[in-house]
């Protein structure tokens, strides 16, 4: 079968502020169908000037589209134009895996993989191929005679080892221009799940709470494979915590160095895991990590304990001075607007985020993503169901003490009073701050004026 698989154009902060990664979710899928004998061929449409309105879907059998919640309304154009030219389409995806017959209910698409897409898809593509009954397929969503139909949820893949690497070859890789210390910067992914089922997170819910990890001996195997076939010296670890089990990194990080590789990487990583570790970070450091990224989240204890996050605002100052004895960067983000905050907590988040000083600070409005437990709580409370809107930097939830106005002003108050301090905006370069504050204020004028030492918004 030909199988056109699409990365519809993102919108969220990474990509505002220039970060655009491969889509690993769509190479691994690629992969599988590949070696099952099918052609396949990806269109990155954040990287490649592509025209979904008139691109060749005649020349495919299925097109399946990757979906989150800001890329929602997207993909149902991008889906529309496929059924013009009378393609089946297929979308997969944290969004529409929760949302699964509210998507197939607008006709433009018509089956929904839900959770893990690799397994799940080779099934329903064999059994469309074949003929076969399609409720037969674990994880998928159909309508059939006009009637909803949602299967029984396919298991989880368990060994990931098993999964071939993602078929980088059918990405534009020379267009994915991010990099770690002014190398180009690779992308993996070593585990999948988590346990800590944070409200505000979906991942728990979309890949289990139960953290599956590829052996040490095949994520070596694919850093080689990426350092010798492609020549990259920098990557960047996706899982949503790479540091889970800390004796698993100690083993890749003697892996790295026992191969000789002149490598600097990036992980996610818990303050929590930092302080209780420090050999571990001592040889995440002298095997080349550069950057870890940190969710502090807020400098409310009152704050972080309401959603669930257990973690201590003190803990958070210990791991930073620990990662930079050791010189390593700190990504930090922050997040405001949770349902009880006031907006005195919110400015003591502004004011520990300069406290800390991370490296680089990213600030969020709490956003109820479907599948969180947090949407779940507060579905009467939202201001908004226009899905571009939901990227993390504008109100959705409408709170008891502080207005969309004022907490749009804040986000924007935390961007300048960190960024807008002459030792961080020397760093770091002007450029850099119009393209990340271009993201938040890209419609609006922005006159400031100095409060009490800080640049705000008038």
């Amino acid at each position: 079968m030909r199988i056109l698989l699409i990365n519809p154009p993102a919108i969220n902060f990474y990509h505002r502020v220039g970060l655009t990664l491969p889509p690993l979710g769509l190479g691994y899928i690629a992969a599988v169908l590949v070696d099952a004998g099918h052609q396949v061929q990806i269109a990155d449409l954040n990287v490649e000037p592509l025209n979904y309105d008139r691109y060749p879907y005649e020349n495919f059998d299925l097109v399946g589209i990757s979906v989150d919640t800001t890329r929602y309304p997207v993909s149902l154009k991008i889906a529309q134009a496929a059924k013009r030219h009378g393609r089946p389409v297929v979308v997969g995806g944290p969004h529409v895996t929760f949302f699964d017959e509210e998507t197939l209910r607008t006709g433009l698409v018509d089956y929904v993989v839900r959770n893990e897409g690799e397994h799940i898809m080779l099934d329903l593509v064999r059994h469309l191929e074949d003929g076969h009954n399609l409720e037969e397929v674990q994880g998928i969503s159909s309508m059939q005679d006009g009637q909803f139909v949602r299967t029984p949820a396919a298991p989880f893949v368990q060994d990931l080892d098993a999964l071939p690497f993602p078929a980088r070859n059918l990405l534009p890789l020379d267009r994915y221009i991010t990099t770690l210390r002014k190398r180009p910067m690779a992308t993996m992914v070593t585990s999948r799940g988590c346990p800590y089922n944070c409200e505000f997170c979906s991942a728990s819910q979309f890949s289990g709470v139960k953290w599956r990890t590829r052996s040490v001996g095949n994520i070596l195997e694919e850093l080689e494979f990426l350092y010798d076939r492609y020549g990259y010296r920098a990557v960047a670890f996706l899982d949503d915590n790479f540091t889970l089990n800390p004796d698993r990194v100690l083993e890749v990080c003697k892996g790295i160095m026992g191969k000789g590789w002149d490598l600097f990487w990036w992980c996610f990583s818990r303050v929590d895991t930092i302080v209780r570790n420090p050999k571990m970070v001592a040889d995440m450091a002298r095997s080349g990590v550069r950057e870890i990224f940190i969710g502090f989240e807020s400098g409310s204890q009152k704050v972080l304990d309401q959603i669930g996050k257990n973690l201590s605002v003190d803990k958070a100052v210990e791991a930073v001075k620990i990662l930079q004895k050791h010189h390593i960067a700190v990504w930090g983000s922050f997040m405001i607007g949770a349902l009880n905050e006031t907006k005195a907590m919110i400015n003591e988040t502004i004011r520990f985020a300069k406290r800390l000083n991370p490296d680089q600070a990213q600030f969020s409005i709490m956003t109820p993503y479907p599948g969180t437990r947090l949407y779940a709580s507060v579905k009467d409370r939202l201001l908004t169901h226009d899905w571009k809107r939901y990227w993390g930097g504008e109100p959705i939830i409408r709170l008891d003490k502080v207005s969309p106005k004022d907490m749009e002003r804040l986000i924007f108050k935390a961007y300048l009073s960190f960024y807008l301090r002459f030792r961080k905006l020397f760093r770091l370069g002007i450029p850099y701050f119009y393209n990340l504050m271009g993201g938040y204020r890209r419609h609006k004028k922005a006159p400031l004026r100095m409060e009490h030492g800080d640049w705000v918004p008038i």
